[in-house]
Parts: structure tokens; C-alpha cells; sequence
């Protein structure tokens, strides 16, 4: 098989010329002048270019021409040959020029759309280089497009109140794009970022989705936890994922009040003063010193995209350790833990961990004038 053989496709309607041929793949050039790439055993070789072939056709009807001018001309053969001499030739011309192999492919495979891509889901992801040795690998960012959408987007961090660009690109439809590479010693410098995207489709008409500007915070202290890497959708490996926007839902950003900000910080002391006396609890008496710690996920975490409901229990379990293993010498010491009604799960685990981690504690329901349903009082014996 050579370049000009005139193939059909073996398990398809339809051929052309062969244009290229690199290692196995056959580049068919149909009749709109649109290269196929096929793989040289799925196609058939209808006529060689060395025999009959249009090419051939068109130079035998050319050299026929010529030889009909010159019978009709009547000028000897020496003028004949003569003639053209002092052309000026273009010798800058590439012999390339001409050979179909070296032309640009112009096939590019239509988008597959899937069921449900339609609506817009996308996701940050950290995937550890070496799961087994999490606290001491690097890790890989990745941006990925779980939707029928193109979605271009910059990827920034936070640098004080300014922001640094660390990517930018366009997501093709139901793929995921690597983003950059980072070590443990990085990841502060990450503890902000910014994903700004804009969704289109090419060719085709489609639904207008509004842009979106989503800003999140990673925890370092994440990276150096194994069960923050969960199996998952887009990658072989355990990953941590963060939701950017899932089914045209756009995750909560977060995003200061700057006015606000400012007006507190140019408060007067006497209207400080009345802000704080209005936003005090009442304690009762003995209460005073009483340390009030709110184990609320949304008081704990600025987002919870990419963790489960396991994660965000051990969450708040370590945090509790972490208040116990503070104020584990102060005897005598009350520390309030509001962790809610709901179903009781949270309290039930803060109990177990009295129970065999902190037996010398005493605990009991706090005030419910005070603190409401759902509140557990330690005291540090």
C-alpha cells in the first residue's frame, strides 16, 4: 500500500486516497478533502496508484495536449527546446509541497456526548503520587470536566489580597486536564484558590450556563491524612476531591463582606463595646470561664465538597481531641461542646471517647437555656 492507492474501509461504507501512512494507521482522504485515520488492516486496496489511477489519467491527457500543440504549431524541434530557457524558475519551491503526507490533518473526531452531560459538574482534585507514603510524596493537581461542555477556566491562589494565576486552558468535554505538580512545603500556598469557568459548546447549538467564580479553602492538614483520599469516578488512584460545580449547582464560595470588614475595624471602642454586649451569651454563675467550642461542620470547615459524612465526623472528633488534649491540666476546667441535635451520631462519639480516652472527666447535658438542644458539658478532673 502506497500514498495515492484509491482504499475503501473494510467495516464501513465509503474510502478515498491514501494521504499518509504512519507506523499502522492509513490517514484516507475522502471526497471532501477530510483525512480519516484507520488502521491498516480495516481498509482494502481498490487500485494502485502505479497503474490506473485519476493522476495517471490526468497526465496522459496532458502529455496527448502536448504532443496535439506541437503537430499544430509547426516549429522545429530545436525552437521547441529552446523555448522556456529563460523562465525564471522557483527553485525555493519544497518538493514537500506536494506530497499529501506532509499536509495538516484536518479530521477531528466529534465531541461523544453522554446522558446527563448536560448539566454542569466539574471538580478540583489532589492525587498523591505515592498513597503509601502520603506524608512525604508530591501531589498532583488535576481539573476535571464531568459534562458536555468546553469549560475554560483559570486556576488561581490567594497571595495576601492580591491573586496569582497559576493555570489557564480550556477543558474539553468529559475529561480531566493536570494542572501542576506540588510538594508538602507547597501546600500552604494553596490554602486559597480561585476557579473561574465559562461553559460553550462548538458547532452546535446549547444551553447558556452563567459563569462562575468559586473560591475555596484547602486544608493543609488534609494532605497528611490517608482517609482523605477516597476512591473515586475520574482517576485509578485514591484521590481528595472538591467540588467546583456538580448538576449546575454552583458551590458555595467563599466570599468576605469587605465593607463590612471595614466598618468593624474603624469602630468606635464604645460602639465595640455595644456590638460585643449585644452578641454575649449569658452564663450562669461558675460558668464564667466556661470555654464554648462549636463543633457544627459549616463552624469547622469553609467546605465540605469532596468529603463524605465519615470524613467530617473524624473532623470534628479531632478538633474535640484536640480541645481535651489543651486544657487536659486545668483542673476544674468546663468546656462546652455544641455539636446539635440531629441524629445523635456526633454526641454518641463524644461520649465513647469519654468514656475510654478522658474516664477522669465528668460530662453532662449543658444548660439548655443557654446553649439549646444538642450540648454536652465537660468537666476536666
Amino acid at each position: 500500500m502506497k500514498i495515492g492507492d484509491k482504499v475503501s474501509f473494510l467495516f464501513d461504507k465509503g474510502g478515498g486516497k491514501v494521504a499518509a501512512i504512519k507506523g499502522n494507521i492509513v490517514y484516507v482522504e475522502d471526497a471532501d478533502g477530510f483525512q480519516i485515520p484507520t488502521p491498516i488492516n480495516e481498509v482494502v486496496v481498490e487500485s494502485s496508484a502505479d497503474s490506473y489511477s485519476t493522476g495517471n489519467m490526468v497526465k496522459a491527457m496532458q502529455s496527448m495536449e502536448r504532443r496535439r500543440q506541437i503537430q499544430s504549431d509547426g516549429r522545429s524541434m530545436k525552437a521547441l527546446l529552446n523555448e522556456g530557457l529563460d523562465e525564471d524558475v522557483d527553485m525555493t519551491r519544497d518538493a514537500n509541497d506536494d506530497d499529501p503526507s506532509m499536509k495538516d490533518i484536518t479530521f477531528k473526531a466529534p465531541v461523544e456526548e453522554r446522558k446527563g452531560g448536560n448539566l454542569l459538574s466539574a471538580y478540583l482534585a489532589f492525587v498523591p503520587e505515592d498513597i503509601k507514603k502520603v506524608t512525604d510524596t508530591r501531589f498532583d493537581t488535576y481539573l476535571v470536566n464531568d459534562s458536555n461542555y468546553y469549560l475554560q477556566y483559570t486556576y488561581l491562589s490567594a497571595e495576601n489580597s492580591n491573586w496569582h494565576l497559576r493555570k489557564q486552558g480550556v477543558l474539553e468535554p468529559n475529561t480531566k486536564e493536570f494542572i501542576e505538580e506540588f510538594s508538602q512545603r507547597e501546600v500552604n500556598a494553596l490554602s486559597r484558590v480561585c476557579i473561574q469557568m465559562v461553559a460553550f459548546k462548538e458547532d452546535k447549538p446549547f444551553a447558556l450556563k452563567n459563569p462562575l467564580s468559586v473560591q475555596m479553602r484547602i486544608d493543609p492538614v488534609k494532605f497528611y491524612k490517608l482517609h482523605t483520599f477516597k476512591p473515586n469516578d475520574f482517576f485509578e488512584e485514591p484521590a481528595m476531591l472538591y467540588t467546583i460545580v456538580e448538576d449546575d449547582k454552583v458551590t458555595r464560595s467563599i466570599n468576605l463582606d469587605p465593607d463590612g470588614l471595614k466598618e468593624e475595624m474603624y469602630a468606635k471602642p464604645d460602639e465595640l463595646d455595644k456590638l460585643n454586649s449585644m452578641n454575649t451569651t449569658p452564663k450562669r454563675k461558675g460558668m464564667e470561664d466556661a470555654e464554648v467550642i462549636d463543633l457544627h461542620a459549616d463552624k469547622l470547615l469553609d467546605n465540605t465538597g469532596g468529603m463524605s459524612s465519615s470524613d467530617i465526623l473524624n473532623y470534628q472528633l479531632d478538633k474535640f481531641r484536640e480541645v481535651m488534649k489543651n486544657y487536659r491540666h486545668e483542673k476544674g476546667k468546663k468546656i462546652i461542646f455544641i455539636h446539635g441535635k440531629g441524629e445523635g451520631v456526633l454526641r454518641h462519639a463524644i461520649i465513647h471517647e469519654l468514656s475510654y480516652r478522658y474516664r477522669p472527666c465528668t460530662w453532662q447535658d449543658a444548660s439548655f437555656q443557654e446553649y439549646g438542644y444538642g450540648a454536652t458539658q465537660v468537666t476536666i478532673k
